[in-house]
């Protein structure tokens, strides 16, 4: 990659990682590292269903105070204030986030609520904390957001059918424990779908206007691994290496993205999410490809590096080919993937694309995009091209 002088950046990763095969059992010791000694899981019924709580109970042992596991997919404010003030009932002074995105980020908006009072809506925005939050332990069940180490929280106003960024660095997960055997009953669809959230995590990162040498290093490792993996996971779930280098590469690219924040992607993403309830790494991986077109003649020699990190053979190619040819390298991917291609395939009516659109305009990701968005017929092109 080429930076000039102009290169000034900040980079934050304050999350302890442990990895490896039944680290699971290390979650008591760091509640007790951590100065804890009364843990609330943070969970949904699918996690409990599968006996996955059950596993982080057992290893916290005396220090477990009760479970809050009604977290569902698209989290909103109702249950993050509900589980807050379970967590304050129960004297609970540390979280166990046992789930994917949408719980982990129940877990962070429980946290402010819990140190903070009031309601979670009172701290919608950037950097509007000013001091550490309740403590945060986190047990990914999927491999995709990153959310155990990014400072974002989205979460769902389903009154008015809107998703909300709360982004500070106090959200920041204290540790994240990164164990393959906790996912390795994650169904082949959902692994292949949250998978290409990562990915679409570290390629934006790269393309995104914050990006930064640390970030892009985090994101290319992130994409070779992912390409290399993910196709694995997908056949064989009790894979346990691919299982746990899908787990590392969904963690660095939530670290990289946390660093030099999104893009359009995310924007047309969290609408479609928040008008029509499409898991996100679907909505991601759908329209990924067609944003890197958008995109193409902004930032084609990232591009280029994302197909070389993909291990396409592009040296001979002009940036702007390399860029195409990893466009459609994605296509291919997610393909044979058996992951669907079009928006059309999600049910989205598509008479209402243009509330998608409009909904998109204001979404934070937006403006580090590296093409400027003009107005909402340039996304509604989009989203035909990817209908």
């Amino acid at each position: 990659m080429s930076y000039d002088r102009s290169l000034s950046f900040q980079y934050n990763n304050p999350t302890k990682i442990i990895f490896g095969e039944n680290s699971v059992s290390e979650v008591g010791p760091e509640a007790d590292n951590l100065g804890c000694s009364k843990a609330l899981i943070v969970t949904d019924k699918g996690v409990v269903e599968a006996g996955l709580a059950a596993k982080v109970e057992k290893a916290l042992g005396y220090r477990y105070t009760g479970i809050f596991d009604r977290c569902i997919q698209d989290s909103d404010f109702h249950l993050v204030n509900e589980g807050a003030a379970l967590a304050i009932e129960k004297g609970a002074d540390i979280l166990i986030s046992v789930g994917g995105g949408s719980v982990i980020d129940t877990a962070k908006g429980m946290a402010v609520v819990m140190k903070e009072g009031g309601r979670l809506q009172d701290y919608e925005g950037i950097q509007m904390l000013s001091r550490p939050q309740t403590p945060h332990l986190v047990v990914p069940t999927t491999a995709g957001t990153g959310s155990e180490a990014t400072w974002a929280a989205v979460i769902k106003d389903r009154d008015q059918d809107i998703k909300m960024l709360i982004c500070d660095y106090h959200l920041i997960p204290n540790t994240a424990i990164l164990d393959p055997s906790m996912v390795a009953g994650l169904p082949s669809k959902l692994t292949a779908c949250t998978g290409m959230d990562a990915f679409t995590h570290a390629v934006e990162s790269i393309h995104a206007l914050e990006s930064q040498p640390i970030s892009d290093a985090m994101a290319f490792q992130a994409i070779g691994m992912i390409t290399e993996h993910l196709p694995r996971c997908v056949k064989d779930g009790s894979d346990l290496f691919a299982r746990g280098q899908q787990q590392l590469a969904a963690t660095m690219a939530g670290i990289a993205f946390s660093n030099a924040q999104l893009g359009l992607v995310h924007a047309l993403s969290h609408s479609i999410g928040a008008l029509f309830g499409v898991p996100h790494g679907l909505a991601n991986s759908i329209l990924l490809p067609h944003v890197m077109l958008f995109n193409l003649e902004d930032c084609a020699p990232r591009y280029k590096s994302v197909a070389l990190a993909m291990g396409l053979d592009v040296n001979n190619l002009s940036d702007l080919e390399a860029g195409k040819a990893a466009a459609e390298a994605i296509w291919k991917f997610t393909k044979e993937m058996g992951i669907p291609q079009k928006l059309s395939e999600t049910g989205i009516p598509g008479e209402r694309l243009n509330e998608a659109a409009n909904l998109s305009m204001a979404d934070g990701t937006i403006i580090y995009n590296p093409r400027m968005v003009t107005g909402e017929t340039e996304l509604m092109e989009i989203f035909e091209a990817a209908w």
